[in-house]
């Protein structure tokens, strides 16, 4: 394994433990914008924006007037920045920096909990992304040491912390000192269960 990929990763235990469509507002575009900037600006991911403009013909040129569609936050992303508080608070509790939210990883950990609803599997290593690492990797993130977590089931941000610290492997990743950045995505499945996803990273300088 590379020394990226420290091993507390894999030694964590599965536990037993898709988000409702996105409306819109929308954005005029200004003198110097483009959509890369845009999604800059809403930490929302750049094929999202293109995604929900379907109007625009060409990604690569907008002019200035032009409306663009901003999807809205994730039905579920109070739950996930509880989830980031809850860890910050456990690791408060050892004299450990708290980690710094990444909106970009937190879609990452969204991505992953809707693909485990969408193809029907549990498991850190996704048929449609591969290992988290490579999934991470394809999103455009560079780290130096990077963990998962995963579970379903829990019905609340307490819920699946508790079953997380309760868990030596999942608790070793959110304890851990390697680490600096946090993600978490959580995806509804309609009949109602949450899956639940955690990413850390320690960014490459």
């Amino acid at each position: 394994m590379k020394t990226k990929r420290f091993a507390a990763l894999l030694a964590a235990a599965l536990l037993t433990l898709c988000a409702a469509p996105a409306s819109a507002e929308t954005y005029t575009v200004v003198s110097g914008d483009s959509l890369w900037k845009i999604s800059r600006r809403y930490e929302i991911g750049l094929s999202e924006i293109i995604d929900a403009n379907p109007q625009i013909k060409n990604p690569s040129l907008i002019f200035p007037g032009d409306r663009v569609n901003i999807p809205t936050r994730p039905s579920l992303e109070s739950e996930e920045d509880e989830v980031i508080a809850i860890v910050n608070r456990e690791r408060a509790k050892y004299g450990l920096s708290p980690l710094k939210k990444n909106w970009e990883l937190c879609r990452v950990a969204r991505y992953k909990s809707e693909d485990m609803i969408r193809n029907g599997y549990f498991a850190h290593n996704s048929p449609t992304y591969g290992s988290p690492f490579d999934m991470m990797e394809s999103f455009g993130l560079r780290f130096t040491a990077a963990a998962e977590n995963i579970a379903y089931g829990q019905r609340t941000p307490a819920e699946v912390m508790n079953a997380w610290m309760n868990s030596p492997g999942h608790r070793s990743n959110i304890l851990s000192g390697n680490v600096s950045e946090i993600g978490v995505g959580a995806a509804r499945k309609p009949n109602g269960v949450i899956y639940w996803t955690q990413m850390f990273i320690r960014p490459a300088k």
